[in-house]
């Protein structure tokens, strides 16, 4: 099958498009997906120039790519929820940049008939990460006021729209055309960043969920009240800082499975999530696809797509 890898750590160009063996099922809970799109995340390119070694180590030559989305082609004796033909979306949490790949069947759900694979390869992590904030962390309530850092970016949006179905007032940061994307997913205040300081906007805050994290994370503890929470996916929060305004401050890892998308998976259904891709690219030129993301800027999601003559399944 082809596939993307690299050999080494380093910039986009120790990526190489490769035919490899294609996987097989080594647990009986797996499923094997013939891939139709991949979601390109910051995390893939972290883990590309060396920046996770210690935390997410990966065996050399590693294909990257958490999340996909295609067709359920081989299953494991233990699958239960799955047959072969169903059009599924999931976390892989690795490899997902092939023409196929195995995921563990508690990590997979059923493709929304109304989403193209494209469109349900751009859910998962968006999704899984704005419960792990806002919910799981964050225990954001109703009538609480939240600041969600990067409401233009796919996390970001995805964050927006959750947070106001439950009932939150939502304020978002964002620049250009992020700007006015945060808005149309229910943002109730967007402030562009570039044209104003955010921590001289807006005050009283009951949850911060920072998607950028370096110097931009630092202004966001004046805008907390006292007892508020800081929670950022980019980089542990200074302590030091929570500590002298009296608030939490911690650093989230995303718990991302088929249970912890289900929130978000009921908001699609009922019409209060959209999905919003960026731009796709052919599985052949990922890194191009990662340079654009990297490049910064980007309102939504960069996917990655894969053409089969037909559907295959056998193995």
């Amino acid at each position: 099958m082809k596939a993307i890898q690299y050999k080494e750590y380093g910039k986009s160009d120790v990526i190489t498009y490769v035919e490899v063996p294609k996987p097989v099922i080594t647990d009986e809970n797996q499923v094997l997906i013939q891939v139709r799109a991949v979601g390109v995340n910051p995390i893939d390119m972290k883990i590309r120039m060396g920046f996770m070694k210690t935390a997410r180590p990966v065996e050399m030559p590693f294909i990257p790519g958490g999340e996909a989305a295609g067709v359920v082609v081989a299953i494991g004796r233990n699958v239960s929820k799955f047959k072969i033909g169903d059009e599924v979306f999931g976390i892989t949490k690795m490899h997902a940049y092939a023409e196929y790949v195995t995921a563990n069947e508690g990590s997979v759900l059923l493709k929304p008939e109304s989403l193209s694979f494209e469109e349900a390869a751009s859910l998962s992590v968006n999704m899984g990460t704005a419960q792990s904030v806002l919910f799981a962390a964050g225990k954001l309530k109703k009538g609480q006021k939240v600041l969600i850092q990067g409401g233009g970016g796919s996390v970001g949006g995805a964050m927006i729209q959750m947070a106001k179905a439950c009932g939150a007032f939502v304020i978002a940061t964002a620049s250009g055309n992020g700007v006015t994307l945060a808005k149309s997913l229910g943002a109730d205040e967007v402030i562009d960043y570039k044209l104003h300081n955010v921590a001289n906007s807006v005050k009283d805050i009951d949850l911060v969920a920072d998607t950028a994290g370096g110097e931009a994370q630092v202004k966001l503890f004046q805008v907390l009240k006292q007892g508020g929470t800081l929670l950022s996916i980019v980089i542990p929060p200074s302590q030091e800082l929570a500590e002298q305004y009296k608030v939490s401050a911690g650093f989230v890892a995303s718990d991302i499975t088929a249970e912890t998308l289900k929130y978000g998976i009921d908001l699609l259904s009922r019409g209060k999530f959209r999905t919003i891709v960026s731009k796709t690219f052919p599985l052949s030129d990922a890194a191009i696809a990662q340079d654009f993301l990297s490049a910064g800027g980007v309102n939504g999601k960069v996917v990655l797509t894969i053409e089969h003559e037909q559907y295959i399944f056998r193995i």
